[in-house]
């Protein structure tokens, strides 16, 4: 799929920009995903959804404070452009290089 692969994400926040990585795999008909940032190990995302070059998917982080991010991608060749739901503080831009 368009969408599998490792991929280096920066998300606008009001914080500044945040830099993450995504591994993306739909082996078996089934996507799934990790996502890491700062150096953390990877963690689980929740509902992956693949439809042709569209990804979206729910990461739940806890610092600086418990808020679960809801992402909208679409994928064009090795980069990947969307919006991204903060909670409270509203709907922000990412993008991102595959590596």
């Amino acid at each position: 799929m368009a969408v599998d692969g490792t991929w280096k994400l920066s998300v606008n926040t009001p914080m500044g920009a945040q830099e993450s990585t995504l591994v993306v795999s739909t082996a078996g008909g089934t996507a799934t995903a990790t996502q890491s940032a700062a150096g953390s190990d990877p963690r689980k995302v929740d509902d992956v959804t693949v439809s042709g070059d569209n990804v979206r998917w729910k990461a739940s982080v806890t610092k600086p404070m418990a808020i679960t991010l809801e992402f909208n991608g679409t994928v064009s060749g090795d980069n990947i452009n969307g919006t991204v739901k903060l909670g409270m503080f509203g709907t922000q831009s990412f993008s991102g290089v595959r590596v």
